[in-house]
């Protein structure tokens, strides 16, 4: 079994500002108001090593350095369980080595991350600009449908269409939208969802995760418009 599997929800799919929310940037009262709480959030080593690992680690070497990275996650996890932002990150690292790892392994992963990121929402919905959301639904279309997984596009698209109402100029949300919908052969709209993801604006402290980011919504832009 393969799984295409690619989350930065996010992380939607983060920076120190906040997170790879979009799953980007805290909201900008709350960064303004409390911008060292937030450089201190349980989360954001989390978010900044993921970054690493996703980006900027070689891609033989992706798969290990996710699974410590899920380790210490479940660690920061057992310290902080009612924390939304840390639920939605600890999701993406389980997701993100889900899919480096693939198989049937992975998939008892992305089942985690599907719990803590419905903990997330249960806790607090607008966390990290409604990440959890972008996260979520980004799992219900590129996970097996039943018997095998959860997979479900209505799912997907309800909980895209609930990441974008809430974060409407998002990287993240517009990319995952836009590849789903090019997952759907929607091809216009999908060009669309990556169109609206390019003009998204830099997130401070967030430039690596950004880089990499506008060149999966490139590379998708390039498939859709091939598909016209």
């Amino acid at each position: 079994m393969t799984m295409k599997l690619a989350l930065s929800l996010s992380g939607l799919l983060l920076t120190a500002h906040v997170w790879a929310q979009d799953v980007a940037t805290a909201p900008a009262s709350e960064a303004a108001s409390s911008p060292v709480a937030v450089a201190d959030a349980p989360y954001v080593a989390l978010q900044r090593q993921w970054e690493q690992a996703k980006y900027n680690t070689p891609e033989a070497e992706r798969e290990k350095a996710l699974e410590a990275l899920s380790n210490q996650a479940k660690a920061v996890l057992a310290d902080h369980p009612k924390d939304a932002p840390t639920l939605i990150w600890s999701a993406i690292v389980l997701s993100s080595y889900a899919g480096e790892k693939g198989g049937l392994g992975a998939l008892s992963l992305v089942k985690e991350a599907k719990v803590l990121l419905e903990q997330a929402i249960e806790v607090d919905p607008n966390a990290l600009n409604g990440s959890a959301y972008t996260s979520l639904g980004s799992l219900y279309y590129q996970v097996p449908g039943w018997p095998v997984g959860f997979g479900d596009s209505d799912v997907a698209r309800e909980m895209l269409d609930k990441a974008l109402a809430t974060a409407p100029d998002s990287i993240d949300a517009n990319y995952f939208y836009g590849d789903f919908l090019l997952s759907e052969e929607d091809y216009a709209g999908a060009i669309e969802k990556f169109e609206k993801a390019l003009q998204a604006a830099p997130r401070p402290g967030r430039e690596l995760a950004d880089s990499g980011r506008r060149q999966e919504v490139e590379a998708g832009l390039a498939k859709a418009r091939a598909e016209l």
